[in-house]
């Protein structure tokens, strides 16, 4: 039965205009995303199949083009589309972020550190540079490593935030196993930078570790 003959309330986008995205189930919105269905399925059914095909829609969201194309229904336009709407959400955090005092939003600043970073396949080290208000100048990635590490150095780092006139930073990496537990040496290259940094009156704010399910914040924690 063609998604037309649905219910109302049972429509993806008529639900979604109704109870709003968050009432929607993941292969609903992706639905609304491809818009139609192939030959004998409809939108909502090609998109439990890819989401089964690819284990979550977190899992199809991050594939690359050759993986993305391969499966019934996707193409390099649509691959283009999920792409630009990625991209857009993580502006949209970034802008909601940089409205407010970074301190005063520590989830707001989680969830955008976890949208730039946990799809990477190996390790980065980024920071938020911040002014004397704790307002964001600007988020830089700045090292990258293998799937085991990176090699953060703190003179490239204090560098940067002079450069950038920052007063104070937030660090973040990502730790592509997924697991967001601190390792010693994480500890020990926050000491070392928070050390090079001082010896410039820049604060280090937090440390965040981004994983899959949640990140880790040093501050929080008590490591700083």
């Amino acid at each position: 039965m063609p998604i037309t003959d649905w219910p109302l309330s049972e429509r993806p986008r008529e639900k979604l205009l109704i109870q709003g995205a968050s009432a929607l189930s993941d292969a609903e919105l992706l639905a609304i995303f491809l818009r139609t269905g192939v030959r004998g399925r409809t939108a909502v059914d090609l998109s439990r199949d890819l989401i089964n095909e690819h284990g979550s829609l977190r899992a199809l969201l991050k594939t690359d083009l050759e993986t993305f194309c391969s499966s019934a229904g996707l193409g390099k336009a649509k691959y283009a589309q999920l792409q630009a709407v990625l991209e857009m959400g993580k502006r949209h955090l970034y802008e909601v972020l940089a409205q407010s005092e970074v301190l005063s939003s520590p989830k707001k600043t989680q969830a955008y550190l976890t949208s730039r970073l946990r799809d990477y396949e190996h390790e980065v080290f980024a920071c938020l540079f911040l002014d004397n208000r704790h307002g964001i100048i600007c988020f830089e990635e700045l090292f990258r490593g293998t799937i085991d590490g990176a090699s953060v150095h703190p003179r490239e780092v204090v560098k940067q935030a002079l450069r950038l006139n920052a007063a104070a930073v937030i660090f973040t990496h990502n730790h592509p196993s997924g697991i967001a537990e601190p390792s010693k040496a994480d500890e020990l290259i926050t000491v070392r930078l928070k050390k090079a940094l001082a010896l410039v009156d820049i604060r280090v704010l937090d440390h965040v570790i981004v994983g899959n399910a949640h990140c880790v914040s040093f501050a929080e924690r008590g490591l700083l």
